[in-house]
């Protein structure tokens, strides 16, 4: 037969399997049966891609299918005509497990925390705790058979705190580099950590002890991590002009920048091999808004020369710290320094006024107020939240300095004179010391994921919380993506899904792919939003309808289950896998 003839009937037979292959899939599809079908829904993968009408079976904890399930049977059949599905969401920075989580957290004894309603009702179906580099100091064995044994309402891995690790070398002595045998000491715990299932170290290069370290312990560390595929993240040594405890008054060398913590994080990313991320990436304060452009120009520059670096980000312009803002230092309110006696309700007045008569120490003291002014975003953007005068409340410091007819500076001291004597500043304050240019340069890059940087809460914890703690995820979607149109949609769905996954090396989470696990978020795309704000922080998100962790529904029509249908997740290569 000619090569012509040949060459013909392979081409028609070839179109026949074709044919034969989509009619078999096709059939199979309509004789599948499962536990739960999601029907009509408009499907965002995770990938990046536009959406998808499609149908997906659901059997066991798994996705079985994704197509036309139109003659597909099912227990349960649920129809989303109108409605969009995406991955669940993915949290790498978390506080929900480790040692500063609210009452224990997601390992709590109270079984209502476990079920993690803030996180369950914004779409969030894995978290990733013991950050900043803080962590639960117990074999991590142990650490994971604590929460299989209680159960969990998400699925959780975790980090290994290098602070942790470094206090339990170096004991009260870590203000000072640490030796070569006290190096290898930390190394042999790190390893141990990652043996026994965490997905790599935390830092938290602000806080101690962990100030006190160099790169080259750093480094040398991370290299522990590498060969079993292990994430850096990094709280950074600054995120402002300057890190977050330093002030004039200290007397100290000139500090890092925002650029040089980025530089640092880059670099150990460089000389290990191994993928970093820059944690809460921001520039903060109002002298150094418009740095996120450079940090942003750092990272691309490092990624096209082959670092594995990424960042991650709460898409609001206040911090954690900045709802803790206290803009008098510290130093002030020594009693000992001022020969003064503390009290069981000590009167922080006292030293104050003692600061007030010297000098000197007056100087020092107004120079740290323009700096904490400065470096909290500006008078205008430094609410006050709570103070005796209730007319204060919901006013900022330059409101109130006009007001009174007074500088800034003298507002704040006014504020502890007038306010709370008990409490040093004298009331609560929050500062807005973020951009909203600097947040969306960073929300615009393809290697920024989100996250949190937040706890499971309950109304009776008070109104001292983030709004991030219940919005972020919607947020992301709602404000960026529909209302700002800085992204869209889908970009912000792949930075709380694949993205994250793909950071941390989560295996089979964080698309919509047939064989991976059904953790999925159904949403109203006309009326997903986050409602917390910072003076009624306890809202649900809205627009959240359904929410899959497992194959099993954590929140359905809009309402939470309340269970516990969360897993451990370990390394592929880790002994508890």
């Amino acid at each position: 037969m000619p090569n012509y003839f040949k060459e013909k009937v392979l081409k028609i037979l070839f179109i026949f399997f074709i044919v034969f292959l989509a009619s078999w899939q096709g059939l199979k599809a309509q004789n599948d049966s499962f536990d739960v079908l999601l029907k009509n829904g408009y499907i965002y993968d995770g990938s990046g891609n536009p959406w998808f009408k499609a149908d997906i079976g659901i059997k066991g904890e798994r996705i079985q299918r994704i197509g036309d399930l139109e003659k597909a049977s099912a227990l349960e059949v649920i129809d989303l005509s109108g409605l969009y599905v995406s991955p669940g969401f993915i949290d790498i920075h978390s506080h929900a497990y480790g040692p500063i989580a609210m009452k224990g957290g997601i390992a709590s004894d109270d079984v209502r925390r476990r079920q993690a309603p803030n996180l369950i009702s914004q779409g969030i179906t894995t978290i990733v705790g013991n950050h900043d580099g803080r962590s639960v100091d117990e074999p991590f064995d142990q650490q994971l058979a604590e929460l299989k044994e209680k159960g969990i309402g998400v699925n959780t891995a975790l980090m290994v705190g290098h602070n942790t690790i470094r206090s339990k070398v170096m004991g009260d002595e870590y203000e000072k580099p640490a030796t070569i045998s006290q190096i290898k000491e930390m190394q042999g715990l790190v390893r141990k950590a990652m043996e026994e299932g965490a997905f790599g170290m935390s830092a938290g290069l602000e806080y101690f002890p962990g100030r006190w370290s160099n790169t080259d312990e750093l480094i040398a560390l991370v290299e522990e991590i590498t060969p079993f595929g292990g994430v850096y993240i990094s709280h950074q040594r600054s995120e402002a002009k300057t890190p977050m405890l330093w002030l004039p008054s200290d007397n100290t060398p000139t500090p890092p920048t925002l650029l040089d913590a980025v530089e640092e994080t880059i670099e150990i990313g460089r000389q290990t091999g191994a993928t970093v991320v820059a944690s809460h990436l921001k520039a903060r304060g109002s002298n150094f808004w418009g740095g996120s452009i450079a940090a942003v120009s750092l990272i691309q520059q490092a990624r096209d020369q082959g670092v594995s670096v990424y960042a991650d980000q709460y898409p609001y312009n206040t911090s954690g710290s900045d709802g803790n803002t206290r803009l008098l230092p510290r130093w002030v309110f020594d009693f000992e320094r001022f020969g003064l006696e503390e009290s069981g309700s000590p009167n922080y007045n006292l030293p104050l006024n003692k600061v007030l008569e010297a000098p000197e120490l007056r100087t020092a003291l107004y120079e740290d107020i323009r700096h904490s002014l400065a470096y909290r975003g500006g008078a205008e953007r430094i609410v006050v939240f709570e103070h005796p005068d209730s007319t204060y409340i919901g006013k900022s410091i330059k409101e109130l300095a006009g007001l009174n007819e007074i500088a800034p500076e003298d507002m704040v001291i006014e504020l502890q004179r007038r306010g709370f004597q008990d409490r040093p500043g004298g009331a609560r304050l929050r500062s807005f010391s973020m951009h909203q240019n600097d947040l969306d340069a960073i929300a615009k890059t393809d290697w920024t994921a989100t996250t949190t940087d937040g706890m499971i809460t309950l109304p009776e914890d008070g109104q001292d919380i983030h709004a991030r703690y219940y919005g972020t995820f919607p947020r992301k979607i709602h404000k960026y993506a529909l209302m700002d149109e800085t992204i869209s949609v889908a970009h912000a769905i792949r930075s709380s899904t694949s993205l994250p996954a793909q950071i941390m090396g989560i295996e089979n989470r964080g698309l919509i792919e047939e064989g991976y696990y059904a953790d999925l978020v159904v949403f109203d795309m006309n009326t997903i939003q986050d409602l917390s704000t910072f003076f009624e922080p306890h809202q649900h998100s809205a627009g959240i309808e359904f929410v899959f962790i497992n194959g099993k529904q954590a929140l359905a029509n809009g309402k939470l289950t309340r269970n516990l249908f969360g897993k451990t997740i370990t390394p592929k290569n880790s002994q508890n896998k």
